[in-house]
């Protein structure tokens, strides 16, 4: 598999839209009706609190909330369809179910809301799978989101920001670790391949191992061209200005 696995469609953008203008819809609706959807986070540890684990990331306490999960879910998950389109629904659905099951065994008593949970589910899996691949476009992916989302990596300890769910961010972080060990995608191969890394290449051919012997060591040096005698014609002068200096280790004639 090569560069032509990444190829642009449509769903690169709608489908991330789409997700987004859901969590918006959500709250739109919860504002205007008055509804309070906060309840159906997740709640640890009871039966009722479970159905937060599929409700919550739909779920935002005020707009800003909202509105600081939005421009991260929609970059990231465009970057996933892009780059890892056969994972996509896998990390998306099963990132939602196990994040938020974390988030019911290890939470505080209090309900859970928001998609951030997910978001830390799309850095983590980005950033370790790319590493993984070792697949310099994927590599190159990596490091852009972890040096523009790599600071979220603080929010995953308690008393941080009490006012987050930090198990939420923990419970995103695993998963999304978990499934770039788990979740498989095509053995990638480099565009470029050096002479040595080719199945035909011959050692004994090569002009740059013939300086090196069994053991590494350099030898069969190559042999140095003798010196050139430049004469001068008998109908050449050559003048020397002697340009004195005040300093006398300085004083040197130029030709």
């Amino acid at each position: 598999m090569n560069d032509n696995h990444f190829k642009f469609s449509a769903s690169v953008i709608l489908l991330p839209f789409l997700f987004v203008l859901s969590l918006w819809i959500v709250f739109w609706a919860e504002v205007t009706f008055r509804l309070n959807l906060g309840e159906l986070g997740i709640y640890p540890r009871t039966f009722e609190g479970l159905r937060g684990v599929i409700f919550s990331p739909f779920l935002h306490g005020s707009i800003q909330h909202l509105y600081n999960n939005s421009i991260p879910m929609l970059i990231l998950l465009a970057a996933l369809r892009y780059f890892y389109r056969e994972q996509f629904f896998k990390v998306v659905g099963y990132g939602i179910l196990f994040s938020g099951l974390i988030t019911w065994v290890i939470g505080r008593d209090s309900y859970h809301i928001g998609a951030s949970g997910l978001i830390y589910v799309l850095v983590s899996f980005i950033f370790f799978k790319g590493l993984r691949t070792k697949y310099y476009r994927l590599v190159a992916l990596s490091l852009v989101v972890i040096m523009i989302y790599g600071s979220l990596v603080w929010y995953v300890f308690p008393d941080v920001d009490k006012t987050i769910s930090w198990e939420g961010h923990l419970g995103g972080l695993i998963t999304g670790f978990a499934f770039a060990i788990l979740l498989k995608t095509p053995e990638y191969q480099k565009m470029i391949k050096y002479d040595w890394e080719k199945s035909d290449f011959d050692p004994a051919g090569d002009k740059f191992l013939e300086r090196f012997d069994e053991n590494g060591n350099f030898v069969n040096l190559p042999i140095p061209e003798p010196d050139i005698e430049i004469s001068v014609p008998e109908n050449v002068t050559v003048i020397y200005n002697f340009r004195p200096s005040e300093n006398p280790l300085e004083n040197k004639a130029e030709s």
